[in-house]
């Protein structure tokens, strides 16, 4: 197929077939097969340029998230490998519903998928400017998080829907998880725990004592102590 047969499909300037940018209007191009002949055309073109038949958009679809947080155009779902993301084309911004990320979460091979898509079309944009912004799906505004509270890449979640990651957070975020992030974030997250657990156990251990010496010095020993003994055992015993 001859480079000059593809033209982009926002402004009609001729295109290589291999950019993933139009340097005339900036439009991000994207390759697929025609229906029909099955030659390579640009998503997006209603009709191919060899054939002339319609032309199909596959793996790429109105999403039903709504529109995006930040730009406020409507989002469009990548399929990767069978993984849905909704991405803004304007600013790359990506919405993940709550199962999907797990999914990318628990699957190397997942994550390197995404990773690679990534990589193909985000064209770093500056960073967008940092402020709360509403859920796609439920339009409540969304919590700021430290992902996995170690990562350094703060992300925007709604508990009940999805994550919302700003253009370049989701790569960094599946590479903090491929250079074991989670399991570091877990064993820290447990040492809290059991720092925690030991300091509450001490301060009920200083309560005993303190509660033991007061009964002991009262005038009616035969009740109010034998309970502070039995508590202080009890509580030696736990």
């Amino acid at each position: 197929m001859k480079v000059e047969a593809l033209n982009c499909p926002n402004c009609g300037a001729g295109v290589a077939d291999k950019s993933s940018k139009c340097s005339h209007c900036n439009t991000r191009l994207k390759t697929m097969s025609c229906p029909s002949c099955y030659g390579t055309i640009f998503q997006g073109s209603k009709f191919c340029a060899l054939c002339g038949s319609n032309a199909v958009r596959p793996n790429v679809s109105d999403n039903k998230a709504g529109n995006c947080p930040r730009c406020k155009t409507g989002l469009q779902t990548l399929d990767i490998d069978g993984i849905q993301l909704d991405e803004c084309e304007r600013c790359e911004g990506i919405w993940v519903d709550i199962d999907t990320f797990e999914v990318i979460c628990a699957n190397r091979e997942n994550q390197s998928a995404v990773l690679k898509k990534l990589e193909e079309i985000l064209t770093h944009p500056k960073k967008a400017k940092i402020q709360y912004v509403p859920c796609p799906i439920c339009g409540h505004l969304m919590n700021r998080n430290n992902f996995a509270k170690v990562s350094g890449v703060i992300i925007d979640t709604c508990k009940g829907h999805g994550v919302w990651f700003d253009a370049e957070e989701l790569p960094l975020v599946i590479e903090f998880i491929r250079k074991g992030g989670l399991e570091y974030s877990r064993q820290k997250e447990k040492a809290h725990l059991d720092a925690e657990r030991s300091r509450i156990k001490a301060e009920q251990f200083t309560k005993s004592v303190d509660r033991f010496k007061h009964e002991s010095a009262s005038p009616f020993p035969q009740s109010k102590q034998s309970l502070a003994i039995r508590q202080f055992i009890d509580f030696i015993l736990d």
